[in-house]
């Protein structure tokens, strides 16, 4: 059956968990008033909506002398974590993505891969202030702080630069690396998600090769997952395929690779999420300009406790992404809401944050259609872990296009619907174009993290901090030596959100104090 849900854009097609999907058609605006709960496997979850938000411009320039883009992740640094009354404050390390590079025009800058760091402050509003009395609600403070390069297995730097063929061998690993022209000789990495660990290192996942890389505290490189078969690049003759110019025959999609990526609470299970659907998951009905065929996206669990690069995940599920229609003008959905990253709740439930492709700094002035947080639990979906949708490229789609019928998909609800106005106008933000005195939001935001709000009082109530991807789009920009500038400035934005988590307590993953 359907239900369609006036008001709000979305029609959800009900039937086995493996069927369902959501359709979006106009623009999916949030319509009740705050707070906003939901009963999920058994727990009621809220949003209490923003409480803070704050930004860095467009123009600053990093440590390394290029222009600072960020965030592609971002995550406060474990232990840094501290609260004064209304006052937190920590240490945030972000992550850039590949550089300010445009495949469709093939510019590529030799863009050093790197973390940036800032001294990191969250203001709330005074309580007992009403929302009316105090507009601006509370306050977000960046201070960039330096940074730190990251160096592959013999110590030389990554690059952003399109690998194309190229190759590159450490430690029988196959690595993307350009053989000749910009960053020749070097690791490709386009990174997109970020996560510590105990040990003050960190993992970095990536698009060009779908890999996670293991970095030690210093940055340096010291070990590899490198993804099944079924999601490596490959091309008809099965050999590595990490362009980001074209997909490949199979495995992950160009530019849709580990968006994704977190540890569980305890630390022990990494979950990797893919962008958008592989490309033998791809409906066949697929047209040119109809990207609504790549809702199929894949979710891989590992086992870190023992070993910090495991050579195959003891989890591999299938979650359906909501597909829009990218004019948001009630016609059929023709793009899929891709997403952008994850943070993990216990062993099998994690937020996603699945977005459209508009909003400021897109082209084609489309309006904003679809930007949320889903809680997605794979609790009761397929494993397909060492099945052969793991250990070759079959499809998980039957003869009809759609999932086969026994596979089993997550299940996810939606928690925070970030076109809100009302919440956002108390920030001087809006969700519509040229409106004086709000700033409409950017297009991709693709970083979020969980702090605890260190309330005695309510103990399952944490932030969800969720950031933007500018692009590195500046009016004055530069990288590598070179000019990049743009016609806009695309600030770096922060969104600070208050939830309720049951259950999301004191963890040995994060210690604060």
């Amino acid at each position: 059956m359907a239900r369609r849900i006036v008001g709000l854009g979305l029609m959800l097609l009900l039937g086995s968990a493996s069927a369902q999907t959501v359709d979006v058609r106009t623009a999916d605006v949030a319509q009740a008033p705050l707070p906003r709960s939901v009963t999920f496997g058994g727990k009621t979850y809220v949003n209490q909506g923003l409480v803070a938000a704050g930004s860095l411009p467009a123009g600053t320039i990093d440590f390394l002398g290029d222009t600072l883009g960020s965030f592609s992740s971002l995550m406060i640094e474990p232990g840094s974590w501290k609260r004064d009354g209304d006052t937190y404050t920590g240490v945030l390390w972000t992550l850039p993505d590949r550089g300010r590079n445009d495949p469709e025009h093939n510019v590529f800058f030799d863009y050093e891969g790197r973390l940036h760091r800032f001294r990191f402050t969250l203001t709330l509003a005074q309580a007992g202030i009403a929302a009316e009395a105090a507009p601006t609600g509370g306050s977000v403070s960046l201070v960039v702080d330096g940074g730190l390069a990251l160096r592959d297995f013999d110590g030389k730097p990554f690059t952003g630069a399109e690998p194309a063929k190229g190759l590159r061998t450490e430690r029988a690993i196959v690595l993307p690396s350009p053989a000749s022209g910009i960053g020749a000789g070097k690791v490709s990495l386009d990174a997109e998600s970020l996560q510590f660990t105990h040990d003050g290192g960190f993992y970095v996942g990536d698009e060009y090769a779908a890999n996670v890389y293991r970095f030690d505290a210093k940055g340096k490189l010291t070990g590899v997952i490198v993804p099944p078969r079924a999601v490596r690049p490959l091309d008809a003759d099965g050999k590595p395929d990490f362009t980001s110019l074209r997909p490949p025959v199979t495995g992950r999609r160009n530019n849709q690779g580990v968006e994704g990526m977190a540890l569980s609470p305890d630390g022990t299970r990494l979950f990797v999420v893919l962008q958008s659907a592989l490309i033998q998951d791809t409906a066949t009905r697929e047209a040119p300009g109809d990207a609504s065929g790549r809702s199929l996206t894949r979710v891989l669990v590992y086992d870190v406790s023992r070993n910090d690069v495991p050579k195959t995940p003891l989890g591999h599920y299938v979650v359906r992404l909501p597909v829009y229609a990218d004019r948001g003008d009630g016609s059929a959905p023709n793009k899929t809401a891709a997403q952008s990253e994850i943070r993990v709740l216990d062993n099998h439930t994690f937020l996603m944050l699945s977005r459209d492709g508009n909003g400021y700094g897109a082209d084609g002035g489309k309006p904003l259609v679809y930007k949320s947080v889903l809680l997605v639990d794979t609790d009761g979906a397929s494993n397909l872990a060492r099945t052969t949708y793991e250990t070759s490229t079959r499809s998980v789609l039957g003869k009809d296009g759609e999932l086969r019928s026994d596979i089993r998909a997550a299940a996810w609800t939606p928690l925070v619907n970030l076109l809100d106005p009302p919440d956002l106008a108390r920030f001087g933000l809006g969700i519509d174009a040229d409106v004086t005195g709000r700033a409409q939001l950017s297009e991709k935001w693709e970083a979020m993290d969980l702090l605890p709000v260190l309330d005695p009082a309510r103990p399952d109530d944490w932030f969800l901090l969720v950031g933007n991807d500018n692009d590195f789009i500046a009016k004055h920009c530069v990288m590598d030596g070179q000019n990049c500038d743009s016609p806009i400035d695309n600030d770096n934005r922060i969104l600070v959100y208050r939830l309720t988590l049951p259950g999301m307590r004191s963890t040995a993953a994060f210690n604060h104090r």
